[in-house]
């Protein structure tokens, strides 16, 4: 991307312009969301964008110049900013650890909304990866105790670092496990006391060819889950039923490969009821939403 002649500074306009164009050609999903996340990561703005007539001087024009090419191969734009935001926090990620979708807010908003008539709520969140959803959940809910789960010890190190950076800021601080969600023994204390779980896991069955982010530069083992898709959902539906009280909720990302089956998962486990499915901002599946029975 000639976004430099080394002469004078550019406006990250026609930066941003530039850099979409790049990114279109790339094939990459929303080039021009990206190339303004970039300029405003290299003008230190952060999640922000920066005005359209704010400049960047030639430095800063050859470091844009280089992420954008690294978008252009489909490397996730989290891994080369390092950020990811989600329900108004934002937590760092890097390459190994899962970037937080913006789908993912309404998955939050629907954990928000089950608990609204709900005091001092107990949440888990499985399959935390970064902490994002516990942490925006922690953060809306200063008065919810929140307990994020997470296998991959990996992962569960950047959550440490997120939920410590966000104690610091004030927040109700998370409790961090590390473990399996089909260990049938894994939050035992917890049983029947969880207002709500939520989890957004591995579900695409293994050999679906995906976009280069998810396929290739994000580590399989927090994108494919067996031949079907659902070896990890299925332990999450049984440790959900075993957690949640009676009427407590539980709100589960499954994407649109399993539209139809994981709220039959649901029905058929006789452990919930008030099953729906839900779309994303584009009208695909997104997340299922269920009740314990009483």
């Amino acid at each position: 991307m000639p976004v430099s002649d080394g002469a004078a500074p550019r406006s990250a306009g026609a930066l941003a312009d530039a850099a979409a164009r790049t990114l279109a050609a790339a094939g990459v999903p929303d080039p021009r969301g990206d190339a303004a996340a970039l300029v405003a990561h290299v003008l230190g703005t952060g999640a922000g964008r920066p005005r359209s007539a704010a400049e960047a001087d030639e430095k800063q024009a050859e470091e844009l110049a280089a992420l954008v090419a690294r978008r252009a191969e489909r490397i996730p734009l989290g891994h080369l900013t390092g950020r990811a935001v989600l329900g108004g926090i934002e937590v760092a990620v890097s390459p190994g650890v899962f970037v937080p979708r913006v789908h993912s807010e309404r998955v939050l908003s629907h954990a928000l909304d089950a608990l609204s008539p709900v005091a001092r709520p107990v949440i888990v969140d499985l399959c935390t990866g970064s902490g994002a959803i516990a942490l925006a959940l922690a953060h809306a809910r200063p008065d919810a105790q929140v307990h994020a789960v997470e296998l991959d010890p990996y992962a569960l190190d950047w959550a440490r670092r997120n939920a410590a950076r966000r104690a610091e800021a004030g927040d109700t601080p998370v409790r961090l496990h590390q473990g399996d969600v089909t260990d049938p023994d894994l939050l035992a204390a917890l049983t029947g006391r969880v207002d709500l779980v939520t989890a957004n896991p591995p579900f695409v069955p293994e050999g679906t060819e995906l976009l280069p982010e998810y396929g290739e530069h994000h580590p399989r083992q927090a994108i494919f889950s067996g031949g079907d898709g659902l070896d990890v959902i299925r332990g999450v539906v049984r440790l959900a039923g075993r957690l949640l009280r009676p009427h407590g909720a539980l709100v589960i990302e499954h994407g649109h490969f399993h539209e139809e089956t994981v709220p039959a998962l649901l029905r058929g486990s006789g452990e919930f009821t008030d099953v729906a499915d839900h779309l994303d901002q584009d009208g695909r599946p997104l997340h299922a939403t269920a009740r314990r029975t009483g």
